[in-house]
């Protein structure tokens, strides 16, 4: 059974920038999509970014596109969010997620959560 573990977190000005991991132990990882979702204070978790187990696409919200950068690398079972530009209302817990082989924005579509890691962004 795979597991996840967040990091990468923390508090950071408007404008900065912060790059989250998403490490994977227990399975092959390369053949899982991953997600990366966001919960704020009081809101459902939603979408930010995924990038296939099958062909390496990648999908951004548009809340995100053009500041955030989803990328994996396999041999470290490791997947990554570099976020630049951070807006105050990025402020969330970020979570990453898998599921079999291709991409979702459901979370309901993806079956293994980590534990979530808070990023604070500071006006």
């Amino acid at each position: 059974q795979v597991q996840l573990v967040e990091s990468g977190g923390g508090l950071v000005q408007a404008g900065g920038s912060l790059r989250l991991s998403c490490v994977a132990s227990g399975q092959i990882f390369s053949s899982y999509a991953v997600g990366w979702f966001r919960q704020a204070p009081g809101k459902e978790r939603e979408f930010v970014a995924a990038v296939s187990g099958s062909d390496g696409s990648k999908y951004y919200a548009d809340s995100v596109k053009g500041r955030f950068t989803i990328s994996r690398d396999n041999a470290y079972n490791t997947a990554y969010l570099q976020m630049d530009s951070l807006k105050p209302e990025d402020t969330a817990i970020y979570y990453c997620g898998i599921r079999s082989l291709y991409t979702a924005v459901q979370a309901a579509s993806y079956h293994t959560w980590g534990q979530g890691t808070q990023v604070t962004v500071s006006s």
